[in-house]
């Protein structure tokens, strides 16, 4: 143990330590101890999962506090979800409470009296997520300055999870506020296990701020990793035989999955998270799961865990997987972040992973303590019986291309920032106006544009038009003496819970069985229908449309609902081209122990792509005008490329047809493939007009508060945020 840094920490701190029985500190824990009692920077901690990011952002912020006690909260840790709040609560709880700081845990799930009770003695840790603190900000300003006054510290969680999304240009803007309401100038921690690009991570982290920002613990995962590729061929077709064999070929992979969940090496018992990259998959696959336990006279030992699944049930998935005994459970995203499920034997990986980010968060959760991560990818793929570019393995390509990044250079995406984020400026600009109830407009504008989300990215006109949008309908109201209040349909939004969260809402019908809630359905469906939910089947007894609540009551089968939404994000360019190198290597990857079944595939997508040449040109011809284009980059840029030909470029390449196939376009034209290819070439195409990607009069809605924004905005918005024109240009001209 590192008795130097031992000695550094306060007297609780190392009783903590010495209780644990730990053998000694870890790198991690040494540096960030060093940079946080040395230095007056930020700090990012960079480590892998379960590395001590926590304990090592914890035990010297909590030692100087403990040197010198802070007036008001001290800590502010931030969360993105509540489950990893409550989570991060009984492990502070632990290690403070015989010191007598307290921990405050404040989220929607949280009681009003435990709230209360925070703001009157105002000490200790505030855990938070950014919903809260806005509404904290908005409604309560002066307890917020009372509460702050002597801020010392920010600790923000898994803050990969918030760089590149409203969310985390929300959480900046609260942090510049609390600042600026409470006149503190606290130092900010930013934890996390899946960073590439520290640069941006670390203006991300110091945005608004004087302060730089530092590095610590840029070590990845480090253990063995054992990893393996299972692929189940579908047949296509729709005769007998064929339907037949497809049944066969499902029915072994989810006897593959059951078994493979199930086998126990290192622990008594086994445990095991099976990943999917929807909800819809992960009901199924527990459904499943559980038939053939059924059928074996087997426990059920089977869980779901997803963001449609009531908190009661999901804190039952976690509490099994964190105790003795053996548990299986079927999760998306929701447990990809580090809410402590203790240790696991091994996970499964359903689908291929849209990015590398996603694979090391969901790698890292196994191996904890035997340090050795296991994972087994999991791929269906439809056999189309035809010689084209659909009938390749893309799931197979994504996995193989996305561990091979990871292995090769321990690259994961960079996040991009939001150059026209108008949504969240007119969110923020709402509650601001909320919390200081009137302002003139150049006092708006000052405490707005000057948040860290907006400066050097919305102009003064931007904002100008935009408030007078905001006037116009009733958003916001000027008044006699020239000052802005909140306007009539301000109010109606404000005052629902729903407006402190910049994401989008779902709507949600709650599903109820005698013994309590469930979870929420997308669709309300009719009654004596049945769906599965929760890895189980019920049937609709009764639906209360007023309240949205659809009571149920079990039955022994089911369809698998579909749920809005759950887009698992874009693919970047980088994990793209990683798959065209698969297919040009003559590598089998052992490392990566692929089964018979994906070697096949594998060779198979090698020889078509030789024949077909499309590794070497970007243009496949189908017939004289009609022709596939598959460039090898990512998904923003393929829309950005299908956008173009569908709108600003259709007439002078007489498109007549173009559909987006995620990984290339089918393209059917007036021209024939030569003459396409040099008027491509010869276009002069203006790089940052809206009319090249969107039909005149089109101002298309997609992030939350875009109702409150005008249209010629929207437009903006639409052709910076979702486009990358000038990399289209570039591919469409070098095809």
């Amino acid at each position: 143990m590192s008795k130097v840094t031992l000695k550094r920490y306060a007297p609780f701190i190392r009783e903590y330590i010495y209780r644990k029985k730990w053998d000694d500190l870890r790198p991690v824990q040494v540096d960030a101890c060093n940079a946080i009692l040395d230095t007056d920077n930020h700090l990012i901690i960079a480590s892998g999962t379960a590395s001590g990011k926590t304990e090592a952002a914890f035990f010297p912020i909590l030692t100087t506090l403990y040197q010198k006690p802070a007036n008001s909260i001290g800590i502010i840790y931030i969360g993105p979800l509540k489950a990893l709040i409550n989570d991060q609560f009984e492990r502070l709880s632990g290690l403070l409470e015989e010191n007598y700081i307290p921990v405050w845990p404040w989220h929607g799930e949280v009681s009003q009296s435990i709230k209360k009770r925070a703001i009157k003695e105002a000490q200790g840790v505030l855990q938070i997520t950014p919903e809260s603190l806005e509404s904290l900000l908005m409604r309560r300003p002066g307890d917020s300055a009372r509460l702050f006054a002597d801020l010392r510290f920010v600790v923000i969680d898994e803050i990969h999870a918030l760089m590149g999304i409203d969310r985390g240009l929300q959480t900046l803007c609260l942090l510049s506020r609390l600042e600026r309401i409470a006149g503190c100038t606290p130092r900010r921690i930013g934890l996390s296990a899946t960073l590439n690009d520290y640069s941006l991570a670390k203006q991300f982290l110091a945005a608004g701020t004087k302060r730089e920002a530092k590095l610590v613990g840029t070590d990845k995962l480090d253990r063995t990793i054992d990893l393996n590729i299972e692929s189940f061929i579908l047949p296509g077709g729709s005769l007998p035989d064929d339907l037949e064999q497809r049944s066969m070929v499902l029915q072994e992979s989810n006897d593959f999955i059951y078994q493979k969940s199930l086998e126990c090496h290192d622990t008594k018992y086994p445990k095991c998270l099976i990943f999917v990259n929807s909800r819809s998959n992960a009901e199924e696959i527990i459904a499943n799961m559980r038939k053939i336990a059924t059928k074996r006279c087997e426990r059920d030992i089977f869980h779901v865990h997803h963001g449609s699944i009531a908190a009661i049930l999901r804190q039952d998935a976690e509490t099994a997987l964190r105790e003795s005994g053996p548990t299986v459970a079927a999760a998306t995203l929701t447990l990809e972040l580090g809410i402590d499920i203790g240790e696991l034997e091994s996970t499964i990986q359903f689908g291929a992973p849209y990015s590398c980010a996603s694979f090391v968060q969901r790698l890292g959760r196994s191996g904890r303590r035997s340090e050795k991560s296991k994972m087994t990818f999991v791929n269906l793929h439809e056999q189309n019986n035809q010689t084209s570019l659909d009938d390749l393995p893309w799931e197979l390509l994504r996995s193989i291309a996305i561990i091979q990044l990871y292995l090769e250079e321990r690259w994961v995406e960079p996040f991009i920032l939001k150059k026209k984020p108008f949504s969240v400026l007119a969110h923020q600009t709402l509650s601001t106006v909320m919390t200081y109830g009137e302002l003139t407009p150049p006092e708006l504008a000052k405490k707005v544009l000057t948040l860290p989300a907006f400066q050097n990215t919305i102009s003064q006109d931007e904002y100008r038009d935009l408030l007078r949008h905001m006037v116009e309908n009733d958003y916001l109201e000027r008044i006699e003496s020239g000052t802005i209040i909140v306007g009539l349909k301000g109010e109606r939004i404000t005052n629902h819970y729903s407006f402190f969260a910049v994401f989008q809402d779902e709507q949600v019908y709650r599903v109820h069985s005698k013994d309590g809630e469930i979870g929420t359905l997308s669709a309300c469906p009719i009654e004596d229908e049945a769906f599965v939910l929760a890895g189980r089947p019920w049937k609709v007894q009764s639906v209360n449309e007023e309240r949205k609540i659809i009571y149920v009551e079990p039955v022994k089968g089911g369809h698998i609902p579909r749920w809005n939404g759950g887009s698992c994000g874009d693919i970047h360019t980088r994990i793209v081209q990683r798959m065209r190198q698969v297919l040009l290597e003559d590598s089998e990857y052992p490392d990566l122990k692929l089964n018979p079944n994906a070697l096949n595939l594998l060779q198979d997508a090698r020889c078509f792509a030789r024949e077909t040449d499309i590794l070497q040109r970007s243009i496949i011809p189908i017939s004289e005008k009609s022709f596939l284009l598959c460039p090898w980059v990512g998904t923003r840029e393929i829309r950005t490329i299908h956008a173009l030909l569908t709108c600003g470029l259709k007439d002078a390449l007489q498109i007549k047809k173009a559909l987006n196939f995620e990984h290339y376009l089918e393209i059917i034209s007036g021209l024939p493939l030569n003459d396409f290819v040099q008027v491509v070439k010869s276009l002069d195409i203006i790089e940052y007009n809206p009319d090249y990607v969107l039909p005149k009069g089109r101002a298309p809605k997609i992030d939350k508060y875009d109702v409150m924004v005008p249209d010629e905005l929207l437009r903006k918005a639409y052709l910076y945020n979702e486009m990358d024109i000038v990399e289209a240009i570039q591919i469409l001209k070098t095809i």
